[in-house]
């Protein structure tokens, strides 16, 4: 689908949505109440200059007193790869606007991700997976790490890295594979309206963060869940 296609069908009474520099701002009307909208559309690259923009939105929202909740969309490219933006500290800014999105989401404002496009690296983390509930719609193509940039990291080769791939979804890019990780919680149906999908996510009460029982639930990270759960039993032993 693309951007105005969602946007149509997530707010058929109509929306203030806009796309400017690459960074979708506005709100839209649900039977609820409103719902902020942010983003990245056009496979645009998140820069200082966008994460400080797209921070700076999410904490007015997390100032204002109506809890309205918080809509990310994302069809991104990686985080910026210039000189300009490493040496200002880009991971320091691509942090503050996840933080920012954490900040949000405690102060009442429930923020959810919606993959309808590419995304990928520091981009995808800083956005899509800093929302405290992330869906996608199919064609979503999110990336944590491609192929040739992980064997780079790791030395590994890409034939290794491509065999291990197909049986450990935590290597491997695609929708499908990060859904078996437990990051996303559902892929959407196109061919039906979004804004009655989003109202019944909406309705749904906020609980604990579950990704990692259903990435053990799902056989894509089996061992994030047994690992957290004893990480915590061993910091309460602590005192």
């Amino acid at each position: 689908m693309t951007l105005a296609e969602i946007l149509a069908s997530l707010f058929p009474a109509g929306h203030d949505v806009r796309v400017a520099g690459g960074l979708i701002t506005g709100t839209g009307p649900l039977a609820d109440g409103p719902v902020h909208v942010l983003g990245v559309a056009d496979r645009t690259a998140l820069g200082v200059d966008e994460a400080l923009r797209m921070a700076g939105a999410v904490i007015d929202i997390a100032r204002s007193p109506s809890g309205a909740p918080i809509l990310v969309l994302i069809d991104s490219d990686s985080q910026r790869m210039s000189k300009r933006d490493e040496l200002l500290g880009l991971s320091e800014y691509l942090a503050h606007l996840a933080k920012s999105l954490l900040l949000a989401d405690r102060a009442g404002h429930r923020t959810i991700g919606l993959l309808y496009g590419h995304t990928a690296a520091g981009a995808f983390i800083a956005t899509a997976l800093a929302t405290g509930t992330l869906v996608a719609l199919p064609g979503a193509d999110p990336v944590v790490m491609d192929l040739p940039s992980m064997s780079r990291v790791t030395k590994l080769s890409i034939e290794v890295l491509t065999e291990k791939a197909k049986a450990t979804p935590v290597f491997a890019p695609g929708l499908d594979n990060l859904a078996q990780t437990g990051a996303i919680l559902a892929t959407w149906d196109p061919a039906k309206a979004l804004d009655a999908q989003l109202a019944a996510l909406l309705a749904t009460p906020v609980g604990d963060d579950v990704r990692d029982l259903l990435g053990a639930e799902r056989k894509g990270r089996t061992k994030s869940a047994e690992i957290a759960k004893r990480v915590v039993e061993l910091a309460r032993a602590g005192g």
